[in-house]
């Protein structure tokens, strides 16, 4: 089962410093129909204009990864913890018990992000922050693990949940295979250009909620970015 989940159909909000879409459920913006898939439980397309962000504000138990595909963010909290993170690259944040942190565009572009939510296998333990280059040439024609709790991600920034972030690039006309297996669920996001998954097309920026599929085959019609978030039921 694919449902496909086009970008203009998803919710959001303008903020004037933040234009935002929703694939789920997320501050004013309610879907019953779209609280979580799986483990994952929030994906927000964020465009950040130049200089503004988000002031320090706190979290609790859950996995915050942000794919940056744009620009750059500027990350602070109150573990002492800082860092910029630029377009193609990642950053997690585990909340743990709770942290306190801010995230600014201070570049003179807009920045535009991908935030990915995960719910922890558990409540609680410490908060941590990382950040990780993963270059490019490495997910050209095939999906690898940016972020990740599953074995044998072992170059994947860790996360705390059963789910791992993925991402592809491919040329138009290739094509990258994904087996997703029993008891799994995927959501898969274009970052940019147009493809296929097991024949559903695809558009920059549209979403598909993947079930009951064994095998994912990813076709580009265009040249492609892709992120898939593979995570328990």
């Amino acid at each position: 089962m694919i449902e496909h989940r086009p970008f203009a159909a998803l919710g959001g909000a303008h903020h004037g410093r933040l234009d935002a879409k929703h694939h789920f459920s997320f501050a004013e913006y309610h879907d019953p129909a779209r609280m979580h898939w799986g483990a994952l439980r929030v994906w927000n397309d964020d465009v950040i204009a130049p200089g503004t962000g988000f002031p320090p504000h706190p979290h609790a138990d859950m996995e915050i990864v942000t794919y940056v595909r744009e620009g750059a963010i500027s990350h602070r909290d109150n573990l002492g913890n800082q860092g910029r993170t630029e377009a193609g690259d990642v950053q997690v944040m585990s909340a743990g018990r709770g942290i306190v942190h801010s995230e600014y565009n201070l570049e003179a572009v807009d920045t535009r992000i991908f935030q990915i939510w995960i719910m922890p296998e558990r409540r609680g333990g410490d908060p941590s922050w990382g950040s990780k280059p993963f270059p490019k040439a490495d997910r050209s024609g095939a999906f690898i693990a940016l972020a990740s709790g599953m074995d044998g991600d072992d170059q994947a920034l860790p996360i705390r949940a059963d789910a791992r972030v993925l991402g592809a690039t491919l040329k138009a006309g290739e094509s990258a295979d994904y087996p997703l297996g029993a008891e799994r669920r995927g959501y898969l996001v274009l970052a940019r250009g147009r493809a296929e998954v097991n024949g559903v097309g695809l558009q920059a920026r549209d979403g598909a909620a993947i079930k009951d599929e064994a095998l994912l085959r990813i076709v580009a019609s265009e040249d492609a970015e892709l992120i898939l978030v593979d995570s328990r039921e």
